[in-house]
């Protein structure tokens, strides 16, 4: 029996999930307009284990979104899982944004699934997946005026998941475009995959372990 923490802090949705081997135990979210990673996280982690009567000494191990997505948001769940993992002597599991939030799509039919996040202006952070969940083009920033998902709605029907599917919706209108409503990822859907690396002996080295940003932070200058 192996108890799981999961950090998942890449969007507004500050969300930790506890699993016991690959079967999710209990929950604690919050998705606000602004991000509220920094007041709710800690709180969070604490909450859940003492709701289900654990300490962090009954963990297997920490497992965390790695990105891409908020950069603020990446900082500071990276540095809690990095934090648990390290005091209590467990590893350090990473699982990508997209991936997880593909997972929320279940379904046997010949599709593609591209998660989408907002990256700003026009941009997006997107990955290609069949409905399998088996990645189909890697992670990478696109703009959406280059019609980047073209080649994909063209071979079958594609279902767009994510927080900027409100701004791709008005610009890809082909009739097999779909959009699940649902923004954003939470910590549920890394259970599987955390425990699958978890038994496979996946770690991240703690030290060396950074989020997947995708593009560089850049500071401007505030209007």
């Amino acid at each position: 029996m192996h108890y799981i923490l999961h950090i998942e802090t890449a969007t507004k949705n500050c969300s930790v999930a506890l699993s016991k081997n690959d079967k999710l135990v209990d929950l604690l979210e919050y998705a606000g307009e602004g991000y509220s990673h920094a007041e709710k996280l800690h709180i969070f982690i604490r909450d859940i284990l003492k709701r289900n009567q654990l300490s962090g000494n009954d963990l297997s191990a920490v497992s965390v979104s790695k990105g891409p997505g908020s950069y603020t948001g990446l900082r500071i769940g990276v540095s809690a899982a990095k934090g648990l993992a390290y005091a209590l002597n467990i590893p350090l599991i990473s699982v990508g944004t997209l991936e997880s939030l593909a997972q929320k799509i279940q379904t046997d039919e010949d599709i593609y699934i591209i998660p989408i996040i907002d990256a700003r202006r026009m941009e997006v952070y997107s990955a290609v997946f069949d409905q399998h969940h088996r990645l189909i083009r890697q992670v990478q920033a696109d703009i959406l005026d280059n019609k980047p998902f073209d080649k994909y709605l063209k071979e079958k029907k594609v279902i767009f998941i994510g927080d900027a599917v409100e701004k791709t919706k008005p610009i890809i209108q082909q009739h097999n475009a779909f959009f699940y409503e649902e923004k954003y990822p939470s910590a549920k859907e890394m259970i599987s995959l955390s425990f699958n690396k978890f038994l496979n002996s996946s770690p991240e080295n703690v030290a060396y372990f950074e989020p997947f940003y995708l593009k560089d932070f850049i500071i401007t200058k505030k209007k």
